[in-house]
């Protein structure tokens, strides 16, 4: 077993073909700029010549000051008609003028007659010929062996003999593919010790996809076996189901096999990158991804809570910390007082165990969650209970009415407008009126034309909103979550709730907790 391994990124190339995975070019770069900075050896940008985007990636990417990556052109061996030397797929990858150059090949027997449509030692020849001309033109080769474990299960000798091929022209990594993700850990790692024998001068990779949802675990079993070269995606993100996924790969080998990916404080940006790749490629980062995931070290239960509490280690297999993460505490109908204790904690706040408000805290959590409310994703509207039921929490406001009209007109959009009326801490009464895109756009606009007298509210801006139905079998009658994130100029971001069967309600309340946990946090601020 390795004591360090090199990881090999292929997010931008494999990760980019998973359902709903947008990047645009800009994104790209950033990708690679991240990657770069977490400590990946090699990123692979795609196959040059396939399309615009990839070729403005590799153009762009030959001007970024690296400091660890080497960018990775990725395409086939030379097609079977063609001499090498005049084969378009090889002069893509040269042009694309990358230090590395990694190409594909078959090593299943099936695969070589049925796909390629080639005789056995004619694929030999193409993959020698290709490894060897990419080599005489100065570039590193890695060379993927695709459908490798399902080709050696099929013909072991065969198998071996097309990484044999590629090892005999100078391929300085054999990749072993299971491009159909369906092998399992222990095969995995009795065909890559086979290889290792038959080749011990070579040095191995491992490409695992997630098709049987082995695509982490038949990755370790790679590296066990031998492997010291590691392929994965961000979040598991490819084809089908999916790739091994570099973020829970990478914690496990530093973490569970005591093997170095990367250095100590670079895993501590583990969460950063996982979190940030998400974003790039337009999808919401999943809260229950291990190590990184919001839930990861979230505890709910209360004798959980309470355990974690006296010893951390009771619920949580490693230090959150080491992975960029934290502890949460999620209070909710099944917590007790040890939950919000620790909670109240987490959000800077000191209460007292046996404090009337405690419990009145407590009380109220539990009665709201039975309306439906939800507070596990929302902690400014927790935060702002807790307070209240404490008697810390000023009333910048108080709702005397508001009303929403939303009037359908022929030949242009719909009106949306809201009227509001708050009563002010001076004793006057704000009334004001605003249109929208939309009925609780056009609240929120009424809402802050009235408080516009509050300067702090001038940065802030909601940044996501989100609908839940709680109760689908009512039908139009049905009982509404609304969730919403803000966030202000300083890059803080907070979440609130509100619960009614009245979606601008819903709306509203959210609102209202949104704006007075930011008068709050200005207010402290300003006193800090």
């Amino acid at each position: 077993m390795p004591q360090r391994v090199e990881l090999y990124d292929v997010t931008l190339r494999d990760g980019a073909q998973g359902p709903g995975v947008k990047f645009s070019a800009e994104d790209q770069i950033r990708v690679v700029k991240e990657l770069d900075a977490f400590g990946v050896s090699y990123i692979e940008g795609g196959q040059p010549g396939s399309n615009p985007k990839a070729a403005e990636l590799f153009a762009r990417a030959r001007d970024l000051d690296l400091k660890r990556a080497k960018m990775a052109a990725f395409g086939s061996t030379r097609h079977a008609r063609s001499a090498v030397e005049d084969d378009a797929n090889i002069k893509a990858l040269l042009a694309a003028q990358t230090p590395v150059v990694t190409i594909f090949a078959k090593s299943s027997p099936t695969q070589v007659r049925e796909v390629l449509r080639v005789k056995l030692d004619d694929n030999l020849k193409i993959i020698e010929e290709s490894v060897a001309y990419l080599r005489e033109q100065g570039r590193r080769v890695f060379l993927d062996a695709e459908h490798f474990f399902d080709g050696y299960k099929e013909d072991p000798t065969y198998a071996v003999a097309s990484m044999e091929a590629g090892f005999r022209a100078g391929a300085e990594v054999l990749v072993l593919c299971d491009t159909n993700g369906g092998s399992m850990p222990w095969e995995v790692a009795h065909i890559t010790a086979a290889l290792r024998e038959s080749l011990p001068e070579s040095q191995i990779g491992i490409h695992a996809h997630n098709d049987a949802g082995c695509g982490v675990a038949n990755t370790l079993a790679g590296v066990q076996a031998g492997a010291m070269h590691v392929q994965a995606t961000v979040n598991g993100y490819g084809e089908r189901t999916g790739n091994a996924n570099l973020i829970t790969v990478v914690a496990n080998l530093q973490l569970k096999m005591g093997i170095e990916a990367v250095s100590p404080e670079q895993l501590k940006q583990l969460t950063s990158l996982s979190h940030v790749v998400a974003e790039l490629a337009n999808l919401t980062p999943c809260d229950s991804d291990p190590y990184v995931g919001r839930n990861a070290f979230t505890h709910k239960g209360g004798m959980h809570a309470d355990a974690v509490r006296k010893m951390k280690t009771s619920y949580e297999h490693v230090q959150p910390e080491l992975v960029g993460n934290r502890t949460h505490i999620s209070v909710s109908e099944m917590s007790g007082r040890s939950s919000l204790l620790q909670k109240a904690q987490e959000l800077g706040i000191t209460i007292d165990r046996d404090a009337p408000e405690t419990k009145a805290a407590l009380a109220r959590i539990k009665e709201l969650e039975n309306e439906g409310y939800e507070f596990e994703a929302a902690d400014a509207s927790l935060e702002l209970l807790v307070r209240r039921a404490r008697g810390d929490q000023q009333r910048f406001f108080t709702l005397r009415d508001y009303r929403v009209i939303v009037e359908e007109r022929a030949a242009s959009c719909p009106l949306c407008e809201a009227t509001v009326k708050v009563d002010l801490p001076d004793g006057t009464q704000a009334h004001t009126v605003a249109e929208g895109h939309g009925p609780v756009d056009a609240l929120s606009q009424a809402l802050r034309k009235a408080l516009s007298f509050y300067e702090e509210l001038n940065d802030m801006e909601l940044v996501d909103y989100k609908v839940r139905i709680l109760d689908s079998h009512a039908h139009t009658a049905a009982k509404t979550r609304v969730l919403i994130k803000s966030c202000d100029s300083t890059g803080t971001t907070w979440d609130t709730v509100g619960v009614s069967d009245n979606i601008i309600t819903a709306s509203y309340l959210a609102l209202v907790d949104s704006i007075e946990y930011k008068l709050r946090l200005a207010r402290n601020n300003k006193q800090t």
